[in-house]
């Protein structure tokens, strides 16, 4: 692989013209098709095969003439201090605003508060229910516009309103102050790391580029695919994110290679063939991990997970072609300025001055490799211990901040008809079987009344062919609650015991249980999918380094930093520390997707920090150098780079938490927070401390699976052999990347020490 991309780094490098005008063309018909689409919006999770889901396909099947899960909304009525909503003149302002609605387009029914008995105890709050014959994202304009008018309507009269449900979920479009705030500390991190204004440009445009295609692509995608704006959301963070990092991994090498004296084509060409070989492997493992979001079984996730794999896609393809084609547009300006001003046809190499930071702390490391190790092991576990408390939910109109009105109307609801009010569970009851259906109804009303934490349950309502009936059932507790959570099962425990008595079969259903059986499926795959992504690590780097005891540590050090990411979430948005710095007004269970989402995000990005900073590492072992020396070298080359990639990723990450999308939220902070922990405590710490005391055996491979496991040539080895080094570098200036072949020890077979460990 190394000596096939170091063919395509040379073409880039040749063909650079015709390279950026293919780019440029991708990207011009990647925006014309993203302004030309019609907007997306945001749609409801489901769960196929959970219980809930099932009653809903039931409800649609057997009541045709509504939309079980089409968009609805709550005008909530305040009368003024001092008043009720029952006077007339609050009651006449009720009516008129509802008469508005009532037979409008695309409107289904309009509850009339007075009749259906939906007035607080006290007489001052009062809510209607509008239901639409579409779902929220087939919503028209005018119809929520109607919806604006009749709350403006009853407004002018005097009354609070407030607006809740399904139909007026806007998406949120990215872009904002803490996201250009993100972007502009990797700018500040490039220029730092490269010493060039033009290196760092170069990295910033190429990730750009690469994001924009990937945003237009999704945003085309849109309507026919049903994705929403957390789909595109996630492919711009990660896109930026590993798009910067890409490109800053190969401008890197290529500059080095330039600085030992290699003629510019030659050195493109053996940039992208040795950091290109890490850069495709590190992208397929996060494409993999992305993918394999699939198998969970939520749509949304899916399509999460392959908007962000589509887009790092992309990004290793621009990395690999776009790059090394500006390498040539650039010229020498892509060097340091110290470089340049050097002189000669290459620049020189600059003077070996007084050892980097890298250095110096892989030396420390070298010399307290048991301190360092215990430090380390020990924080991280000490920020995981909240994970154990770790409950799971998905977010409504409480999580949203009290600017909306959505939340407004959340907490009128909760004040005037109890906490769970925003919570109702409608039970489904299928009476196709049951001899005596009427009998079947009022036993199963009975029983549910009969529950402690049952605080009403209105009268059913049966369909056309009166084989099916609804209830709805309130709980005493808000929907969030872990009592809600657990009334949702005593329901399903009575019921079965209901069932085998009547013949009918019930089922619970309505967003509140729904949003639990989604938060119950994703703890049970938790773990299997977790131990996948661990097996998928310790193959991968089994391969990739040939040793059996360095895949285990990344493995283990991946679960280290995932756990003390997931501390952080139940801290900040469980227990609320820090929760006002970042916006959080109501603390509450995590993201119910965001603990696998995170898993399959950071598997990736973990495996490339340890690709990019022990293929180096082994690339000095393999040329004869001493575990230490190894080690050292590899931070020498690698550190620096792998500590601005890790700063740029926190950065972008970091900025998504300024978002007011809870989802968007969560999943900014957790990856912003298991970034930081793996590549500044994992791989630059406890990495190097169990590599120096595991010395030779790091890199033991049984001779069984030698011949089992395939040579990946991650080091680009390939090139020392096919590709003759350039005949003008010194020979004093040469890498040990083009050492002679013969003087190579075998990459399956590293040297032992004499008493064959």
């Amino acid at each position: 692989m190394a000596a096939f991309l170091y063919r395509i780094g040379r073409w880039a490098f040749r063909r650079r013209r015709l390279v950026i005008g293919l780019w440029l063309g991708v990207l011009v018909l990647a925006g014309v098709a993203a302004a030309t689409a019609p907007a997306g919006q945001d749609e409801d999770l489901s769960m196929p095969g959970t219980e809930s889901q099932k009653a809903f396909d039931l409800l649609d099947e057997r009541f045709p003439q509504t939309n079980a899960q089409g968009a609805e909304a709550r005008l909530v009525f305040q009368a003024p201090d001092g008043q009720r909503v029952t006077a007339a003149a609050s009651k006449a302002a009720v009516e008129a605003a509802l008469g508005s609605l009532d037979g409008g387009d695309q409107v289904a029914s309009v509850t009339d508060p007075y009749k259906t008995g939906a007035v607080g105890g006290d007489g001052t709050i009062a809510y209607s229910t509008i239901t639409y014959t579409v779902d929220a994202v087939d919503l028209k304009e005018p119809a929520k516009t109607a919806l604006q008018d009749a709350a403006g309507k009853a407004r002018d009269a005097g009354l609070t309103v407030e607006i809740g449900g399904s139909a007026l979920d806007a998406e949120e479009a990215p872009g904002g102050t803490t996201e250009i705030i993100g972007v502009v500390v990797a700018a500040v991190v490039l220029i730092l790391a490269l010493g060039s204004l033009v290196a760092a440009g170069l990295s910033l445009l190429t990730a750009f580029w690469g994001v924009a295609i990937a945003f237009g692509a999704v945003t085309a995608l849109a309507v026919p695919l049903g994705l929403t704006s957390t789909v595109a959301i996630l492919a711009l963070m990660l896109g930026l994110a590993v798009g910067i990092d890409y490109a800053l991994f190969i401008t890197s090498r290529f500059r080095d290679e330039r600085t030992r004296g290699g003629a510019p084509e030659e050195a493109a060409g053996r940039a992208v063939g040795t950091a290109g070989s890490a850069v495709v492997f590190a992208g397929a493992t996060v494409f993999i991990a992305l993918v394999g979001l699939g198998v969970v079984g939520i749509p949304e996730l899916t399509k999460m997970g392959m908007a962000g794999a589509g887009a790092v896609a992309l990004a290793v393809l621009v990395a690999l072609t776009l790059v090394p084609a500006l390498f040539g547009a650039f010229g020498r300006r892509v060097l340091p300025r110290a470089v340049r001003k050097a002189g000669g046809p290459s620049g020189g190499r600059p003077a070996a001055g007084r050892p980097g930071l890298a250095t110096r702390w892989a030396r420390f490391v070298l010399h307290r490799p048991v301190a360092v190790l215990l430090v380390a092991v020990l924080g991280l576990g000490a920020v995981a211990l909240p994970a154990l408390s770790l409950e799971l939910g998905l977010p409504g109109d409480e999580s949203k901040s009290v600017e909306t009105t959505q939340r407004r109307a959340y907490d009128l609801l909760s004040e005037g008809f109890g906490p769970g009010f925003n919570g109702p569970l409608t039970v489904v009851v299928d009476l196709s079987k049951s001899a005596d259906p009427a009998a079947a109804t009022d036993r199963v009303v009975r029983t549910v009344r009969g529950l402690d934490g049952v605080a009403s349950v209105d009268e059913p309502v049966l369909n056309r062919a009166k084989d099916t009936a609804v209830l709805t059932a309130v709980p005493r507790t808000a929907p969030a609650s872990g009592k809600t959570k657990d009334l949702v099962h005593e329901i399903r425990d009575a019921a079965s015991g209901v069932e085998t008595e009547t013949g009918a079969d019930i089922s619970v259903t309505g967003t509140t249980a729904l949003n639990i059986d989604i938060s119950e499926a994703m703890a049970d795959a938790l773990l299997p999918y977790l131990s996948v992504v661990i097996g998928l690590a310790v193959i991968l780097l089994a391969v990739v380094f040939r040793s059996v005891l360095v895949p285990v540590k990344a493995a283990l050090g991946f679960l280290l930093s995932v756990g003390a990411a997931f501390g952080v979430l139940v801290a900040v948005f469980q227990w609320g520390w820090a929760a006002d710095l970042i916006g959080i007004e109501q603390t509450g269970p995590v993201m119910s997707l965001m603990p696998i989402l995170i898993i399959g995000i950071v598997f990736g990005l973990a495996m490339d920090y340890e690709v990019f900073l022990l293929s180096r590492m082994r690339e000095a072992y393999v040329h004869g150098a001493s575990p230490g020396e190894a080690i050292v070298g590899g931070f020498r080359h690698s550190g620096r780079v792998v500590a601005a990639a890790a700063i740029i990723m926190i950065s972008v990450f970091t900025g998504f938490v300024g978002m007011s999308n809870p989802t968007i939220q969560t999943m900014g902070l957790g990856l912003a927070s298991a970034v930081a922990f793996d590549a500044f405590v994992v791989r630059m710490a406890i990495a190097p401390a169990v590599l120096a005391l595991l010395g030779h055996r790091a890199w033991w491979l049984p001779r069984s699976l030698r011949r089992v496991l395939p040579n990946v040539d991650i080091e680009g080895e390939a090139l020392t052999r096919r590709v003759p080094p350039s005949p003008t570098v010194p020979a004093a200036n040469m890498p040990a990347a083009n050492m002679p072949a013969a003087t190579v020890p075998d990459a399956g077979v590293p040297p032992l020490p004499v008493d064959g460990r």
